[in-house]
């Protein structure tokens, strides 16, 4: 059994309410007991924020933990992991999008405490790629997709390529080419089905529902590039020399641009938000009309947002 599913296992039962406080009391920690649990049943984008839960409730932040925390015994955020922690247990058992696409469906994502913990010698490490992915295990799908065929490839950690194209064919020989060395590429379509699923979201122009676990090779200046490209609000771009300003390099516009092009995970790391300096689309390593299409999408679908905004109002 992995390191993450041994944590899981042993996480303890949580409580439910006490009928010995006041009604209200009780109301209110049953309304947000069962706000957590749609949540994370519904839209397991992370964990559910104390300011999000007070304002549901109609209770101050503070006064909700402490009434929270009398009733249930834990706090909202540790009710809302052990929660969690029971879907990431589900799905570790059932086996489908390994352990990484567990943690993501989780809503733990990426960065998670949780997923530190898992066994270190899981999937693929980035030293790997150096070599070709020697050592590596390598699961990819193939899905239509409105920008042609989407190919995502995955070991154990990750997503660690994510290729726009317009034929099975060349996808896979793409794969094959990047990782030479792999031990296994294979193809199961139901595996990484839970990403296929997050990028198409993100094609049509949506929010994120949680970050992406990733699997990739990168140099700190290509992570600082990439994680600057995941501030871009969507329906924004920025140029190479905004982009370079931001991560403290104001004179590295060209680089920003080759780190956008070296970028493996199309959409998980949103490339296509980055413009040349006199506003042109520039390059994108799956074709301009693909990256027009992308732009326009996000901005489409923000405009609409800020309309429907603008009548509430």
């Amino acid at each position: 059994m992995s390191t993450l599913a041994v944590a899981v296992t042993k996480r303890a039962p949580v409580a439910t309410p006490s009928p010995k406080h006041g009604a209200a009391a009780l109301t209110a920690t049953r309304r947000a007991v069962t706000y957590i649990e749609d949540r994370v049943r519904d839209y397991p984008e992370g964990p559910v924020t104390l300011d999000e839960l007070a304002a549901h409730c109609g209770l101050s932040p503070w006064h909700l933990q402490r009434q929270f925390k009398r009733l249930m015994g834990v706090t909202p955020r540790q009710y809302d992991e052990a929660l969690r922690l029971k879907r990431l247990q589900a799905g570790l058992k059932t086996g489908t999008g390994g352990v990484a696409g567990a943690t993501f469906d989780a809503g733990f994502g990426s960065s998670s405490r949780v997923y530190e913990r898992a066994d270190s010698a899981l999937g693929m490490t980035p030293a790997s790629y150096a070599r070709g992915g020697r050592g590596a295990r390598i699961t990819y799908g193939i899905s239509d997709c409105p920008l042609g065929k989407i190919m995502v490839a995955a070991t154990a950690r990750g997503l660690c390529r994510v290729i726009l194209g317009d034929n099975s064919e060349d996808l896979i020989a793409d794969l094959e080419a990047e990782f030479p060395a792999a031990i296994e590429l294979r193809r199961d379509d139901a595996t990484v089905a839970v990403y296929i699923k997050e990028l198409m979201r993100r094609m049509a122009g949506e929010l994120p529902h949680a970050a992406l676990p990733l699997d990739i090779q990168a140099t700190a200046f290509q992570r600082r590039v990439w994680a600057e490209l995941n501030q871009i609000p969507r329906g924004n771009t920025r140029s190479y020399g905004e982009i370079a300003a931001a991560i403290g390099q104001p004179g590295a516009a060209r680089a920003v641009g080759q780190a956008c092009g070296s970028n493996p995970v199309a959409l998980a790391i949103p490339c296509h938000r980055a413009l040349r300096n006199d506003g042109n689309l520039g390059g994108y390593a799956w074709g301009i009309e693909r990256k027009q299409t992308l732009i326009s999408s996000e901005s489409r679908l923000e405009n609409r947002k800020k309309k429907i905004s603008e009548k509430k109002a």
